[in-house]
């Protein structure tokens, strides 16, 4: 048994755990550790299960989620924690670990780690949500506070309190572990409470934990007698919608550092920046739950404002010669004109495109740390492409005499926040991808300049489905841009010796597929000119002289393509095979086949009601009586009642009435007939259905054409 640490002054405000391995630290504070501060009885207990850790095991940053730590460390304090005596049992066994774990009492400088905040500033990292019949109740048991919120059922209002409600011997309230909230919505008829049920640490940002959501529930606030039928009828419509939120995907966190900007804005931000609440620090445009935290921002709840993206973390850990180098692939979706594939394209009369999405590559070596930014977007300008049940649906540029003015807002504002932008346009110069090459290329061409470049890369020409490895043709000509904008650098002292003054602006039709592929080009580019400065690779040496960290680099870059196609079209990303093995394979193509049939299924039967559920989310769809938002324009009576599925059902019902009639056509003529009437009426059905295709899809209740 290890010695007790005994801390002898001082309130105990909570536990953390921190690990080294090696020169590195990473911190995962408080996640395995249940504290009951209610005002009778105030303890931390926590019952972990020790298990001994095997000689030369390593545990990195995606190890570190709760399980493991449970494992390795396990805590008990007494009633009375002035003084209170901590009992820790580091390991179980008595083989000899190859890591430092080390438990400490926050708020403690006699513990030896450093406390860049108080506890009043720090962000609640585990809660219980009690579910009584009138309120909900998060009891926080982290150690951080001692009071608890209490959100009515009725109506959503929120207050602190100093103490559970009484329960009766009729009062079972439910009880369950929640890990964050992720802020209030509010409708006409109630409130509906975001929060997260569950989470995975998936890695390490700057030494502090990252996590996953795996987890989301909504709880109601509903009080449906004080609103109209009509509204209620509306509101039902709404939660149905919500239920769609639940399977949101891609959210990331992490309750100690802000994950909205990239390496080099958070370090040259000032140090009273950095001490401002994490949701004050937040860029609004990367800031999934903005519109949902307002409620709790009112409400002054600064432990429970959790800022939330929606993306990808995703990190690698290889050696490439006797060098250990880490990779971290961040990226960050652009909230402005979030939605699904076909619902959200071009961009809106502001200059927000759809799809826009950050790619942050963040490399560690040597005490040195780099990082590269690029982004991807659609084509900024007002066009659309509805679907109608045709594979590939027209596309249909709108207001095209305004084209020149939004691209030219949304080029001003990358240059305000990146600096020189290279714009790279990979879309067909011919069909329908032509017409919007053209567009694009004249609409940009008055705001070229030194700072603003164009480059069209016809990928489908040069590269073909096969031969991908054609992409050096654009690596030539954007190469001398790529080494004048640069990289941020820091050296080990943590100083800038090198920084970042612009980036690259990738684009396809759907910004997933083309574009990662060539994103990942640029991005290894990139990592293999960092690691030449550093010492790593001699001057002419490629990671593909490294085939173990190579093969786990790709495999990074098609993980974060996938996660982004994934959000977006439903599927994971196409060509997916060259960017994973860099070459393209018969499974591949079949994965291909398959994808892109569920991409049709899913644009034209299922992504109506995502679509609707994002736009509601965020705020872009608002149905407040308290702000005057009216409901969805009523459809006709035709679009009320049409769907692929009675269509089918149709056609189906009357081929198979002709099979039964021209079965006894020979027995009577008049059956002869009666087949020539059903065939009739196939033909006319199947024709009316392809003329009003747009009428047969699952459509956005709330969306509008820009014509």
């Amino acid at each position: 048994m290890a010695e007790p640490i005994t801390c002898s002054k001082g309130r105990l405000t909570g536990v953390g755990v921190a690990t080294y391995t090696g020169p590195q630290l990473w911190s995962c504070c408080a996640l395995a550790i249940e504290i009951a501060s209610t005002p009778s009885r105030r303890s931390l207990r926590h019952r972990a299960r020790s298990s001994p850790s095997p000689i030369g095991r390593r545990l990195h940053p995606p190890a570190l989620g709760e399980s493991c730590l449970e494992n390795h460390f396990d805590a008990i304090a007494s009633k009375d924690l002035s003084p209170c005596t901590i009992m820790c049992h580091l390991f179980s066994g008595r083989r000899v670990p190859s890591h430092l774990t080390v438990v400490y009492a926050e708020g403690h400088p006699s513990m030896g780690v450093a406390n860049d905040s108080t506890p009043s500033s720090k962000l609640h990292t585990r809660l219980r949500l009690w579910e009584f019949p009138d309120r909900y109740v998060f009891e926080p048991t982290d150690g951080l506070a001692d009071l608890y919120l209490s959100v009515s059922r009725s109506d959503g209002s929120m207050n602190l309190v100093e103490e559970l409600p009484p329960r009766g011997s009729s009062t079972n309230p439910k009880c369950q572990t929640v890990y964050g909230v992720i802020g209030l919505l509010k409708l006409a008829v109630g409130s509906y409470f975001l929060v997260i049920t569950g989470r995975d640490c998936v890695g390490s940002y700057l030494e502090h934990a990252i996590f996953k959501v795996t987890g989301l529930k909504v709880l109601p606030c509903s009080n449906s007698h004080s609103t109209s039928v009509e509204q209620s009828k509306m509101e039902k419509e709404f939660s149905e919608l919500l239920h769609a939120a639940e399977k949101t995907i891609g959210l990331h966190f992490s309750y100690d550092i802000n994950l909205t900007l990239n390496l080099q804005r958070l370090h040259d931000l000032g140090g009273e920046f950095k001490s401002l609440p994490l949701w004050r620090q937040a860029e609004p445009r990367f800031l999934w739950n903005s519109y949902l935290l307002e409620p709790l921002i009112e409400n002054k709840l600064d432990q429970y404002l959790l800022p939330v993206i929606q993306g990808s973390f995703q990190n690698i850990h290889a050696e490439v010669g006797s060098e250990k180098v880490n990779v971290t692939l961040i990226a960050r979706r652009c909230t402005r004109r979030i939605g699904t594939r076909m619902w959200r394209r071009g961009a809106d009369a502001e200059g927000y495109a759809a799809n826009f999405v950050e790619s942050e590559q963040i490399m560690e070596s040597k005490g040195f740390t780099a990082s590269y930014v690029q982004v991807r977007g659609s084509m900024p300008f007002l066009w659309e492409q509805i679907v109608d049940l045709t594979y590939k649906p027209s596309f249909d540029i709108v207001r095209q005499e305004e084209a020149p003015r939004i691209l030219e807002r949304h080029f001003h504002d990358l240059q305000k926040k990146y600096g020189a932008v290279l714009a790279v346009d990979l879309v067909n110069t011919h069909g329908g991808e032509g017409r919007l090459h053209d567009r694009y290329a004249k609409s940009i061409e008055p705001i070229l300049s030194e700072d603003v470049r164009y480059v069209h890369f016809d990928f489908h020409r040069i590269c073909g489905h096969i031969h991908f490895e054609r992409l050096s043709q654009l690596y030539d000509q954007i190469e001398d841009y790529l080494k004048k904008q640069r990289y941020f650098l820091l050296n080990e002292k943590g100083e800038k010796i090198e920084e970042q003054t612009g980036t690259v602006r990738t684009n396809c039709v759907d910004c997933l597929d083309r574009t990662n592929v060539t994103q990942s080009m640029i991005g290894g580019k990139i990592l293999e000119s960092q690691l030449q400065r550093i010492g790593v690779l001699g001057a002419n040496d490629t990671i593909s002289k490294y085939p173990p960290f190579d093969a786990k680099y790709k495999v990074l870059w098609a993980n974060h393509g996938d996660s982004i196609s994934t959000q977006y079209s439903g599927t994971p990303a196409l060509k997916g095979d060259f960017v994973r093995y860099g070459k393209r394979t018969t499974q591949g193509i079949l994965n291909d086949l398959w994808n892109s049939l569920a991409r049709y299924y899913l644009n034209n039967f299922a992504d109506g009601t995502k679509q609707d559920a994002m736009d509601l989310l965020q705020g872009h769809y608002i149905t407040s009586v308290s702000r005057g938002m009216e409901g969805p324009s009523k459809a006709g009576f035709l679009e009320n009642y049409a769907s692929f599925r009675l269509a089918f059902a149709l056609v189906m019902g009357a081929l198979m009435f002709m099979m039964m009639s021209l079965r006894q056509a020979r027995n009577d003529v008049r059956h002869l007939v009666l087949s020539l009437l059903w065939a009739g009426l196939c033909i006319g059905i199947a024709h009316f259905v392809r003329g009003n295709g747009r009428m047969f899809t699952n459509r956005p209740r709330f969306y509008q054409s820009r014509h």
